[in-house]
């Protein structure tokens, strides 16, 4: 079959249509969810359209990847976790929960990007079992690591709710307050 050469700049297509199916209109072939997982993570820029509508699917398509990943036995969130994500749906806060999940994301690419660039040096020892290895090593620091930065996001997202409140009182109830430290195991 005959690929057609994408522009730069220009995002895959792929369209859905009414019989589930998914048709990448650069390859002219018919794609999977793992075909769009790779997409994914091979950092292509795509969209995913219905073919009658041209209505965006690519966010349900991605919920899916997500869905069968988090069903696939090693689950990123826990059953706590999505219950708060759905608490916000409706929420006045709702929009500022995405872009805060958004950049706290971001923030966490950043890092294993970094880290990522610091062992490419390493040649050989480079390999995804030394990763696996090192991981498992580092594990209780990187938590520790993580956490540090969660309970500086907390407080600084504490502190600005304090000088809203300062400044204008029409700033209460927000979900966090501020609590005073705790000592390790007290």
């Amino acid at each position: 079959m005959a690929t057609r050469a994408k522009r730069v700049g220009e995002e895959r297509l792929i369209k859905k249509y009414p019989n589930r199916r998914l048709y990448d209109t650069q390859t002219s072939t018919y794609v999977t969810l793992a075909d769009i997982k790779g997409l994914v993570m091979a950092n292509e820029v795509f969209k995913v359209v219905d073919a009658k509508t041209e209505e965006d699917l690519t966010r349900n398509i991605l919920l899916q990847i997500i869905l069968e990943e988090e069903a696939g036995g090693a689950p990123v969130f826990s059953s706590q976790m999505l219950s708060q994500i759905i608490r916000f749906y409706g929420n006045s806060m709702q929009g500022l929960m995405g872009n805060y999940l958004e950049k706290t994301m971001q923030s966490f690419v950043d890092i294993h990007n970094k880290l990522g660039d610091q062992t490419k040096g390493l040649g050989a020892g480079s390999t995804p079992e030394a990763w696996s290895q090192m991981l498992n090593i580092q594990n209780p620091l990187m938590q520790n690591l993580m956490g540090s930065y969660m309970e500086q996001s907390k407080d600084l997202f504490i502190k600005m709710q304090e000088q809203m409140q300062g400044s204008q009182n029409m700033f209460g109830g927000f979900p966090f307050t501020p609590q005073p430290n705790k000592t390790e195991k007290e």
